[in-house]
């Protein structure tokens, strides 16, 4: 055997893998045909964050007034997406720089499994070469997912990718699917001065998150000018004259509305297809892979994670998937995934964070619960940074004080969810949440006495 472990793709899950792999000694190759860091580094988590805080600085300058100081601004479309281009460039070059540092092979092609313990690369050039290892893991990632009526042309209708590197700020956009990339990306094309309308099939835009975040981040997206229609249904998009007409099924009927350009944000589709899953007969279910909770296949030597198994589909996710099946390969003991402890962020303003049950999920699976909430309009931080909008809200067992969940909507609130994604882990109670020291004035503040709340112990409301 050429190596210990392939890996084939160097997204999150793939370059993490390979990395830990490396530690635990195993000789290691990772094929990838495109950019070492995958979506999340050259077109998913980080070129969007990058996009998303150029418009949080000119929202920053339009209220500038706001914190006594005089500034004006205006946006230079081309150069926000030049800054964003260049931090994903400078995030793919670290990736680069970690598989010199941990001696681990690079092999730029399209990997596919041949037979048993064999992976044929197809070049850019055409050429294929095989390598062999023990163990190969797939970690292929995803792709926006397309819709029969919402076609993607790449110009007129688009996905995540071409939202990035639009040649020139449109004027209106449509953006079907409000998730966290539909939410994130019409957030900032609004807040550059682009008219957007959010089109969403279910009843609350970002809909996996509890209600209660739902409702409010609408009402505050709408007051900063969004045009949000849930409970409606992209039914056709006409892209032969010079807007877009977009025909929308609504409760009151349908209506026809108009803009250059349509972003469809109706989540992603695995990229499973030519990698020899068929010929080898390892087992897929709707589009996913079947793994064990090590992400062992069917198929001996043969492991997936990520986009393509079952879970969320989120670059932490997985990162933490890759290093456990890792360390089941090279004979560690890891713990299983908990899926139901696995923080998920929207990076809108005000930020989405969320872990564990909802409060209506955590009622049908027949718990009898406290809720706790604490509005950051009565927070002294976010009182100072003018940044009053959102709330915590904290879920717990009344029996036994379990952290059932959490719910943030606010300023920052994705660097605070892991206090509670590490509380959990750790089985603390709301009382010791309580108990837990908080320093003042933060944002932080807010996690204890949302818990405070949910035992009638609060002080500041």
């Amino acid at each position: 055997m050429d190596y210990d472990l392939i890996v084939i793709g160097s997204g999150p899950g793939g370059y993490v893998a390979a990395i830990r792999a490396s530690q635990l000694g195993l000789k290691t190759a990772i094929i990838e045909k495109e950019s070492l860091g995958g979506i999340c580094l050259n077109w998913g988590c980080i070129p969007t964050k990058a996009l998303l805080k150029s418009a949080q600085v000119f929202e920053y300058l339009n209220h500038a007034a706001d914190y006594g100081v005089t500034a004006t601004g205006e946006i230079n479309f081309e150069s926000v997406i030049k800054r964003s281009r260049g931090v994903a460039d400078g995030m793919s070059k670290g990736v680069q720089f970690l598989m010199k540092k941990n001696k681990i092979d690079v092999v730029v092609g399209f990997g596919k499994l041949k037979s048993k313990g064999v992976v044929e690369v197809k070049g850019n050039d055409g050429s294929t070469k095989q390598i062999t290892a023990k163990h190969i893991i797939l970690a292929t990632g995803g792709r926006s997912r397309e819709l029969p009526n919402i076609k993607q042309d790449g110009k007129k209708v688009i996905g995540y990718r071409e939202a990035m590197v639009l040649p020139k700020q449109p004027k209106s956009m449509i953006v079907v699917g409000s998730g966290a990339i539909g939410i994130e990306f019409a957030y900032f094309y609004n807040a550059i001065g682009t008219k957007v309308t959010v089109i969403e099939y279910l009843d609350n835009i970002v809909p996996l998150e509890d209600e209660e975040v739902s409702k409010n981040l609408q009402r505050i997206l709408k007051k900063q000018g969004l045009n949000i229609l849930t409970g409606s249904n992209v039914e056709s998009v006409d892209t032969s004259g010079e807007l877009c007409k977009v025909s929308v099924k609504t409760a009151t009927g349908v209506e026809v509305l108009e803009a250059e350009i349509v972003l469809s944000a109706v989540g992603i589709s695995t990229n499973i297809e030519g990698i020899g899953l068929e010929e080898n007969g390892v087992k897929t279910d709707k589009g996913k892979v079947v793994v064990d909770d090590f992400y062992k296949t069917n198929v001996e030597g043969v492991y997936a994670i990520g986009d393509i198994v079952k879970g969320q589909a989120l670059a932490h996710v997985a990162s933490a998937e890759g290093i456990i099946c890792v360390e089941k390969i090279a004979g560690h003991n890891p713990e299983p995934l908990n899926y139901n402890n696995i923080p998920g962020c929207t990076y809108c303003s005000p930020e989405v964070a969320s872990v564990g049950y909802t409060e209506k999920a955590a009622k049908e699976a027949g718990y009898e619960i406290k809720v706790g909430k604490f509005p950051f309009s009565a927070s002294g931080k976010a009182s100072a940074a003018g940044a009053k909008d959102g709330f915590v809200k904290v879920i717990f067992d009344a029996k036994y004080g379990e952290f059932l969940g959490a719910h943030m909507l606010g300023y920052n609130v994705t660097e605070m969810i892991a206090e509670v994604v590490t509380a959990r882990k750790l089985e603390a109670t709301g009382h010791e949440i309580i108990k837990s020291v908080h320093p003042h004035p933060t944002m932080s503040e807010a996690v204890m006495e949302a818990a405070a709340a949910a035992y009638d112990e609060v002080i500041h409301l």
